[in-house]
């Protein structure tokens, strides 16, 4: 019966998982473009980065990159970087049409489910939503990350612009623009 219990109490905590601590510094990522360029992460370290993984056919998606739109024309000369991540099957195919429906004025490529779930400490085997929103800091920490599950205040636009304009408050790390060209050089090289 014991052994019953701690396997039930497993598999829910398993099930349930929560994503992985914050902050905690942002590994690379790269996100394929329709025109065949590779955008890297690395590219704007010294910016506030928001990635947000979605699906191109999902509404809150849809409705999340608008509102991403919005607040990076007023956000953007800030310093502010939004980058689109579309991880459903066929998304390059998809991302022209998912651009031009939503008004993206911001980055918007695609990788494959698996290195995105990697890149953000989900298991392939966790029950997880789209869209999930990750809010990198300007020396490239990951500050915020939505759990497997979602979370609704990501759609609120007033609680997004308030995270955001708190880690635009913070200062510009020390030797971001130098540590740049080193870190994409490193990248380009692992990825060709």
């Amino acid at each position: 019966m014991r052994l019953v219990a701690a396997l039930t109490l497993g598999f829910a905590a398993f099930a349930f998982a929560a994503a992985p601590a914050v902050p905690r510094p942002s590994p690379e990522f790269v996100v394929g473009s329709v025109g065949g360029k590779q955008i890297l992460l690395s590219q704007y370290r010294g910016k506030v980065c928001a990635l947000e993984f979605l699906f191109t056919t999902c509404p809150h998606c849809k409705h999340e990159a608008t509102l991403i739109t919005k607040l990076n024309n007023e956000l953007g000369p800030k310093g502010f970087q939004p980058i689109g991540v579309a991880i459903n099957p066929m998304a390059g195919m998809l991302v022209a049409d998912f651009v031009k429906e939503t008004g993206a004025n911001f980055p918007v490529g695609f990788n494959e489910q698996a290195r995105a779930l990697d890149f953000l400490g989900i298991s392939m085997m966790e029950r997880w939503v789209v869209p999930q929103m990750v809010l990198i800091d300007r020396k490239g920490n990951i500050r915020y990350q939505t759990p497997p599950l979602g979370a609704e205040e990501v759609q609120n636009e007033a609680w997004l612009r308030g995270k955001i304009e708190e880690l635009l408050k913070e200062p510009v790390a020390r030797g971001a623009a130098g540590t740049k060209k080193t870190v994409v050089a490193a990248a380009h090289k692992r990825a060709g």
